[in-house]
């Protein structure tokens, strides 16, 4: 996809992405420095502040769209220190914002998700944000039910000799990454082209609470899995995954949360890139993911990501389990 091919609405997106890590990174290096592990304020005002930025440009840019995100503007009604703090990241750069704005570009998250909306997770990985580790900021746009565009804004993530990536992708027209640093550098994504199970590298996440970890680990010693897992918080996986630096994600259900089903914010912007990329993604029954259902896949169970070139013979190992 060359520069000069890029629609509209994804270089606005991609755009986006350079405020999104100055907050992001404001916020990091204010906050986070001898920080209690249970506090979990510093993510708060990132979220806040990233929401209320990417809020406000859509209004601004696509006023007839709507945005669904995480956040709702309540908890800073209750808390004026913390409005305080969130606004003063909005105003790293937009520096006329006010309180009574911050709030009602927060509130413009609670959108419905019908006909055409863009979804929003600010920040993605929260424990990798407070550990100064693995995070993203991860947007999509969605019509109709058909996630258009997809854009993971990686701050911490190395690849390619860079720190610091995002990757962006549109549908049927693929996926492409650029350093933060070098923005006219962009690169196509492809996934890697192993088929061997037994070299697969697996992306897991850092927190057990979140997937059903004895159940991936007998996955891997059926499937004769000999690489070591990667261990990573967010979407950045995905990034991983499209760029060819794994084979496999999967997000299982917790046997203690069965009847969890996911939020679109938390797939969607990596669902695009992924595909794009060449790879197939799949609730853990084999269903492609159904985004027409509201804020939650609530017509899919957990989440099977892989490079695509054996994705059934794959999951089947999986479902025997």
């Amino acid at each position: 996809m060359h520069k000069t091919m890029i629609p509209d609405e994804l270089q606005f997106a991609i755009n986006l992405m350079a405020g999104c890590a100055t907050i992001t990174r404001n916020v990091q290096q204010k906050h986070i420095i001898q920080q209690n592990k249970a506090d979990r304020s510093p993510v708060t005002i990132a979220d806040y502040a990233v929401q209320a930025y990417v809020a406000q440009a859509i209004l601004q840019s696509y006023p007839d769209d709507v945005m669904v995100g995480e956040e709702t503007g309540n908890l800073l009604l209750q808390d004026e220190s913390l409005l305080d703090e969130v606004t003063d990241q909005v105003k790293a750069i937009l520096p006329d914002s006010k309180h009574d704005q911050v709030i009602a570009w927060i509130d413009h998250g609670q959108s419905q998700p019908v006909g055409r909306y863009w979804v929003l997770d600010p920040v993605d990985g929260t424990k990798g944000f407070l550990r100064r580790m693995q995070y993203a900021t991860a947007l999509a746009l969605i019509e109709d039910g058909e996630v258009i565009l997809g854009v993971l804004g990686c701050p911490n993530l190395p690849y390619a000799d860079q720190v610091g990536v995002m990757a962006y992708a549109y549908h049927d027209q693929g996926a492409w990454w650029l350093p933060y640093n070098q923005q006219t550098q962009t690169t196509p994504m492809r996934v890697s082209e192993i088929k061997d199970l037994s070299q697969f590298r697996i992306l897991r996440s850092f927190e057990d609470s979140h997937t059903d970890s004895s159940r991936i680990d007998s996955f891997a010693r059926h499937a004769g899995v000999t690489v070591d897992p990667v261990r990573m918080d967010s979407q950045a996986k995905y990034f991983l995954l499209a760029g060819g630096q794994a084979e496999l994600s999967m997000r299982l259900l917790a046997p203690e949360r069965t009847d969890y089903r996911e939020y679109i914010w938390d797939q969607a912007p990596g669902y695009r890139v992924v595909l794009e990329a060449g790879g197939t993604i799949t609730d853990t029954d084999g269903k492609s993911l159904d985004f027409s259902t509201g804020r939650r896949l609530t017509n899919n169970r957990g989440i099977f990501s892989t490079n695509g070139w054996i994705h059934e013979e794959v999951l089947k190992v999986l479902q025997q389990l």
